[in-house]
């Protein structure tokens, strides 16, 4: 159920006060925006997600595609760069696109391969040629090096390309299953390189958004996800060869996530390093505690791999996706509050709905059901509990002690905002119960067919608040953003 914008703010306003230690004033627009001109897994699980745990590995050679092109290459969009998928990131990187790396070291970011991943680590390169051809309303030339590959020669003179693990079907990144459909991923990421689907009749500036920060985030994280749980596969099957099992998968998914050194800045981990800086959670200088912690678990995992260790690579892959999340629920927040700009709003909710999707399918799952009491117009959260819930609310003390609170016996939640018992009893009068309410709401602001959504600052905390009590991410982790 869609409710109205006046709805859902008043909905909302109690919730999210108590989550103001997350939130700090909205700020002006930053360097990194793209606004220079007219446009612009569960961690009980071995694997992260709900994917099968098959041994397929992004290597398959079936990556190729139509070269047919239906797009406008008329379109202009001037945008600066943003957000993990600008090659102007990173001092070593081409604004005007990637090129591929001629020589490559054995090292990225940090972490050693054991294996030869160049042809993977290519990709990146073929990343920055799509946004620079995309920033430059070259919709055609974009769509081109994602179907058909630039960067990336295999030994038998075919490409690499990103559209063919995006559009594969059985890859083990969960986002199919949540979706309910193959390519998934290919079939948002083609929306925008066409302007079609949620992209139909968008801006040059959305559209340019859509293009950059799908492919560099939601893409190559969907890459990077899909080989650790085939890398996890394989060494659960006693394959730790690391030329052929499970530590060469491990090193396709960093090659992946970072990439090349020379490419970085057109990487997810651009994205993260970005956020860490926005929210005071940086480890050191340019490098967010995210970053970090999954560079960290990349190296422990890709030891415990080696050494057959089961209980550790679960615990890096499921360590990965927990930072996965934090820093996607920064730009998510980051973005949302954003949406109250006059000349930008439709800009910053293009990249809300893209960092959104990056972790929807992880996310959406946990955002919890709820209850609206039509006293207070607030909303009281019962878990995965049925409607009946609604009715469970009581007023009460902790152990007959302390102030009196809003309780639910079935779903043991508390409604908060609720300061008396009538308003509490309000709950079971007429109860109207909402499955997944925060990602319902998170998608109804991200509607980019909505203008009507435009123009409101946001913050979607207690939306995301029982997605990072899954995942058990602390109010420091997220930090604050002004």
């Amino acid at each position: 159920m869609k409710l109205s914008m006046k709805k859902t703010q008043g909905i909302t306003l109690i919730l999210l006060m108590m989550m103001a230690a997350f939130a700090g004033c909205i700020g002006g627009d930053d360097s990194d925006d793209d606004s220079s001109s007219s446009a612009a897994g569960d961690s009980s699980s071995s694997t992260a997600g709900d994917s099968s745990s098959s041994t397929a590995d992004s290597s398959d050679s079936s990556d190729s595609s139509d070269s047919s092109d239906s797009s406008d290459a008329s379109d202009s969009d001037g945008s600066d760069g943003s957000d993990g998928s600008d090659s102007s990131d990173s001092s070593s990187s081409d604004s005007s696109g990637g090129s591929a790396v001629s020589t490559m070291d054995g090292e990225d970011g940090g972490y050693t391969y054991a294996s030869n991943v160049d042809n993977h680590r290519s990709l990146m390169a073929d990343m920055c040629d799509i946004k620079a051809h995309a920033n430059a309303g070259e919709w055609t030339a974009a769509k081109g090096i994602y179907t058909n590959g630039k960067n990336a020669e295999k030994s038998d003179g075919s490409y690499r390309t990103l559209q063919g693990f995006a559009a594969a079907s059985g890859k083990n990144h969960g986002y199919d299953a949540f979706y309910g459909a193959d390519g998934s991923v290919d079939t948002m990421i083609m929306d925008a390189l066409e302007g079609t689907g949620d992209f139909a009749g968008v801006s040059d500036t959305v559209r340019y958004q859509g293009i950059a920060k799908l492919t560099a985030n939601l893409g190559m994280v969907a890459y990077t996800i899909h080989e650790l749980n085939s890398a996890i596969a394989k060494a659960d099957a006693g394959n730790v060869d690391n030329d052929t099992g499970a530590p060469h998968n491990w090193d396709e998914g960093w090659a992946f996530f970072h990439g090349p050194d020379e490419n970085v800045g057109c990487s997810p981990v651009a994205t993260l390093n970005k956020r860490g800086a926005d929210f005071g959670t940086e480890h050191s200088a340019g490098m967010a505690n995210t970053t970090y912690n999954i560079q960290q678990s990349m190296i422990a995992g890709l030891a415990a791999l080696q050494a057959e260790d089961q209980a550790g690579y679960t615990d890096a892959t499921n360590d990965v996706v927990k930072n996965v999340i934090i820093a996607y629920s920064q730009a998510v927040l980051k973005y949302t509050y954003k949406m109250d700009s006059a000349d930008s709003g439709e800009k910053y909710q293009a990249e809300a709905y893209a960092f959104w999707k990056t972790i929807e399918a992880y996310a959406a799952p946990y955002t919890d059901n709820a209850c609206y009491n039509m006293n207070t117009h607030t909303m009281g959260w019962v878990g995965s509990s049925d409607a009946a819930a609604c009715e469970a609310f009581t007023w009460t003390q902790y152990q007959g002690q302390g102030d009196y609170m809003c309780y639910n016996t079935v779903s043991h939640t508390v409604a908060m905002g609720i300061t008396s018992e009538a308003d509490c009893d309000k709950f079971g009068e007429t109860p109207y119960h909402y499955e997944n309410y925060g990602a319902t709401s998170m998608n109804n602001i991200l509607d980019l067919q909505d203008a009507s959504v435009l123009g409101t600052s946001y913050d979607v905390t207690a939306w995301l608040q029982p997605v990072w009590d899954h995942y058990g991410i602390t109010a420091e982790e997220i930090g604050s953003y002004s």
